[in-house]
């Protein structure tokens, strides 16, 4: 089969990338929705998170990614020991992650886990799916903060327990309830809801690789 090629062109992100925290050792940063956090292959997609942080911190390393439209946290590492070590914590699953989310619809549990398993889609490219054969392992959990209606939504929190691409999107689409705005796995109405995806990265915690302390960081959520 062919490989699909992505022909995704982002447009311009006027939005400044902004440093929460800094010390010797680590970045911590609020990344604007409409930005990638790497550059892409096509060289009409140069702007990225990291294509602007290795201006002014060139030793600066990715250590996660956020998608195109999510906005939020992301640790930056400044030296490739320290980018080690915090992986290490990834790998691990010590490093813990939450999102806030508007989702369509009205969940009925205030709260749970989503267990599907998430494979790749050669059809739909950069589309994934959940496949109960092939898939890899998928969780998160969810807690809902509240509901609203006309039309219905529901907030939640999500804290991912593994870290597939796309997972939080493909999860709340998989139950029925996409983010608001998903434009790969929402339905025409819920892609309607929103100018932008509702997916934010609010809260990441994780032990600092110099002084060993756990580090908690926080973005509000502008949505």
């Amino acid at each position: 089969m062919t490989a699909r090629i992505d022909t995704f062109v982002a447009p311009p992100c006027v939005d400044e990338i902004e440093i929460l925290y800094q010390d010797e050792a680590l970045l911590l940063i609020n990344k604007p929705s409409g930005l990638l956090s790497l550059s892409g292959k096509n060289p009409l997609n140069l702007d990225s998170v990291h294509y602007r942080l290795v201006q002014q911190f060139p030793t600066a390393l990715m250590l996660h990614r956020l998608d195109f439209g999510t906005s939020g946290l992301l640790v930056v590492a400044l030296n490739k020991t320290v980018a080690a070590d915090i992986y290490r914590q990834f790998q691990l699953r010590t490093v813990v992650k939450t999102y806030q989310a508007v989702l369509a619809g009205r969940m009925d549990s205030d709260a749970g886990d989503i267990e599907l398993p998430i494979a790749k889609d050669p059809v739909n490219f950069p589309k994934l799916k959940i496949c109960l054969t092939t898939g890899k392992t998928a969780s998160s959990h969810f807690q809902v903060l509240d509901r609203q209606s006309g039309p219905d939504t529901t907030r939640v929190v999500f804290t991912p327990l593994t870290g597939r691409t796309h997972q939080l999107r493909i999860h709340s689409a998989g139950v029925g309830h996409p983010i608001l705005g998903c434009d790969l796995y929402g339905t025409p109405e819920s892609q309607q809801m929103a100018d932008r995806l509702l997916l934010h990265a609010t809260t990441v915690e994780f032990d600092h690789p110099i002084s060993g302390e756990r580090f908690y960081g926080r973005s509000d959520c502008p949505f």
